[in-house]
């Protein structure tokens, strides 16, 4: 086929494949607030899972759930923009499980470019600061562009952790930077500094594979949990468990990139950068933010 025909080629979904991705839309449109999974809407058009992923996102552009969550923020943007909600009371109405799982849509993130990785970030200008948090001594590392890491330490080991992120960027040039960095901790750990309307912006600085595993975890739910298998279906690749459990490993940005939410393949919490007793603190402040949140809404 010459590229002038490619060009040519009109690529409206036809037949059932335009009255299948119509559907689906219609349905999240209308649904939103139940927030339905690929298995729900699959179930109600009367397709398998697997057909409807690939079909939609062959024709949108974009996954059934990266659509549900584009159409969300999007009234989640009118509701404490336009009507002035509390973040608390948006949450509910928009379907989802509290104010933590609204913050998780407002964590925007770019990657930088393969080659900024390659160079081992050469050029790049990185502030750093060390700050308590509720989970030990947080290392929060930064750039002009937003975070692009997260440490912790326990007493006495602040160095040894700040080595540990400097090390995977030994072209970049470090700096200390206490006011820079202090606003970023209190966004981090502070619920009540969850707002729609000032995103927590990431950098990633990683691998092409390694940033797809990322952005994998930023799609797990506050109180939820995936395994290195559900990861790798996700980025497409189902038999790269190992290289997923690898990338979840190194990922720079802990906490807000949530890693520990990754899971062994039985659902054992396995091996955690920072400790496997750090990790476990963290499911259980995520939960107890959780159960906070329901408490407010009775």
């Amino acid at each position: 086929m010459t590229m002038t025909a490619q060009l040519d080629r009109d690529i409206t979904p036809k037949g059932d494949d335009y009255d299948l991705v119509r559907q689906t839309i219609e349905r999240i449109s209308l649904d939103y607030r139940a927030q339905p999974s690929l298995e729900d809407i699959a179930s109600d058009l009367g397709v398998a899972p697997g057909k409807l992923q690939k079909t939609f996102s062959r024709w949108a552009g974009l996954t059934p759930k990266a659509f549900l969550q584009a159409v969300t923020l999007d009234h989640a943007r009118r509701l404490l923009g336009d009507e002035g909600l509390p973040l608390l009371d948006a949450s509910y109405e928009l379907g989802l499980s509290g104010p933590g799982r609204l913050h998780d849509l407002f964590v925007t993130h770019e990657a930088m470019s393969p080659g900024d990785f390659k160079t081992g970030g050469a050029g790049l200008e990185i502030s750093y600061g060390f700050h308590p948090s509720p989970f030990g001594t947080a290392v929060i590392i930064v750039t002009e562009r937003g975070l692009c890491g997260l440490a912790f330490a326990d007493p006495g080991e602040e160095k040894a952790a700040l080595e540990d992120m400097t090390k995977r960027w030994p072209g970049a040039r470090f700096s200390p930077d206490q006011a820079m960095t202090a606003p970023y901790v209190s966004r981090i750990f502070s619920p009540e500094q969850w707002r729609a309307d000032q995103p927590l912006r990431i950098v990633m600085i990683g691998t092409d594979f390694q940033v797809r595993v990322w952005e994998a975890l930023l799609r797990i739910p506050l109180g939820a949990a995936s395994t290195y298998q559900d990861v790798a279906r996700a980025i497409g690749n189902p038999k790269a468990s190992r290289a997923v459990g690898a990338a979840v490993g190194r990922n720079p940005i802990s906490f807000v990139v949530p890693c520990h939410r990754a899971l062994g393949k039985s659902g054992q919490l396995t091996g955690y950068h920072w400790g496997i007793t750090r990790k476990r603190a963290m499911l259980g402040w995520e939960t107890g933010c959780l159960q906070a949140g329901t408490s407010q809404s009775s």
